[in-house]
């Protein structure tokens, strides 16, 4: 079947813009964590936290379709895909691994302002703990380099690419299809964990694993069906078959599946914590990346940023360009937002969120620019 070729990065307009839009996204979902990390303490900055986290869930699959839509199919050999990608991603996460932990150690002890985050203890922020999280980064993040979770999760697709690649090439549109629906089961698998022990399930040797998951085995049924690989596959679908839907049809379909989504990822994220009250791991549940609500969302935001007819300006490109230094570099900024803003604005919890999220991307935008300018240091943050 006859597939769409995909222009030019510098081409596509719409994908610049939905790298704006979901870096910005992401950065107010980080703004909204020390609201929802009040629990019952301030329930009102809890809900109003829960509410716009919940609504922005959809900012990290937009990324990985991003990437799916700009590098799939691979058209190079393994060895040297490897060896462009990793020169892009190493040094970056490796020079941020590096320097958030020196970065928050400055901020906590020497910047002078009151330190109001429940997640920053005095004890985690001497040189000796800053020296440890500087080499333990190998195995994996801390609360300092939170956001390179990303950063590990895309090496991982990335060594998968060159694979899946040489499938969707000579792949039907069917069999994509069929890859889809199964990675659509998976997305309600733990859902489907959470409600088994109210049918009875009482589990297998105390683990509650499902559809084969056990002590010795962390690799269900449908593994290798989850996760953000999906997103890659569905990217690539969205581009080589399009939909070519009318405006009417696709709005029909995406503003009631981004509604359905977003209510199941609030309503039930509220009710997670009323059953589960106080611990995030079970809060989390509900927001699942790889969930089929927040899928719903992301479905919803893609296909219709997809049908703008957005013109691909010099300064869209290079915002768009620079995304990938905000997104690293914004977490500490947040926190300094949050410490500025929080306190002395008088003005509703959700309010504060979205100046805190603008104040960081402000910044962030302005320090990755500068950082760009030079040739050395424009390596850290492109």
């Amino acid at each position: 079947m006859k597939t769409t070729t995909v222009a030019p990065r510098e081409q596509i307009g719409w994908i610049d813009f939905l790298r704006v839009l979901a870096c910005f996204l992401v950065i107010v979902s980080h703004s909204c964590d020390p609201f929802v990390g009040k629990f019952d303490n301030n329930y009102p900055e809890f809900f109003n936290g829960a509410l716009i986290g919940s609504m922005v869930r959809c900012c990290v699959p937009l990324f990985v379709m991003m990437s799916g839509v700009l590098l799939l199919p691979v058209k190079m050999d393994m060895p040297s895909f490897y060896s462009k990608r990793t020169k892009r991603l190493f040094i970056p996460f490796l020079f941020w691994s590096l320097m958030l932990p020196v970065l928050y150690y400055l901020y906590v002890n020497y910047s002078g302002i009151e330190i109001i985050s429940p997640n920053i203890l005095p004890e985690d922020y001497t040189l000796a703990r800053t020296f440890e999280k500087m080499y333990t980064f190998v195995f994996n993040f801390n609360y300092d380099t939170t956001v390179l979770w990303y950063v590990y999760m895309l090496i991982g697709l990335y060594l998968f690419m060159p694979i899946i690649s040489a499938w969707l090439v000579q792949a039907e549109r069917r069999d994509i299809r069929w890859f889809l629906y199964i990675w659509g089961v998976s997305m309600i698998l733990p859902y489907v964990q959470m409600a088994a022990p109210y049918l009875g399930y009482t589990g297998n040797y105390g683990n509650m694993g499902i559809w084969g998951i056990c002590d010795w085995n962390p690799y269900g049924m449908v593994y290798y069906f989850s996760g953000f690989l999906g997103y890659l596959v569905l990217a690539y679908y969205l581009v080589h078959h399009p939909l070519n839907w009318s405006w009417r049809k696709t709005l029909s379909v995406a503003i009631p599946l981004f509604l359905a989504g977003y209510g199941i990822t609030a309503g039930g994220y509220l009710l997670t914590q009323h059953y589960y009250p106080g611990s995030f791991a079970n809060l989390e549940i509900i927001w699942y990346f790889a969930g089929i609500n927040v899928f719903m969302m992301t479905f919803g935001i893609f296909i219709i940023v997809q049908k703008l007819k957005i013109q691909s300006t010099p300064l869209l490109r290079k915002v768009a360009g620079l995304t990938y230094g905000i997104f690293l570099s914004h977490f500490i900024l947040v926190q300094w937002g949050y410490d500025l803003i929080y306190p002395n604005l008088p003005v509703p919890p959700a309010v504060k969120i979205l100046l805190i999220a603008t104040f960081a991307f402000s910044i962030s935008l302005c320090v990755t620019w500068l950082l760009s300018l030079n040739k050395v240091t424009r390596k850290t943050v492109m």
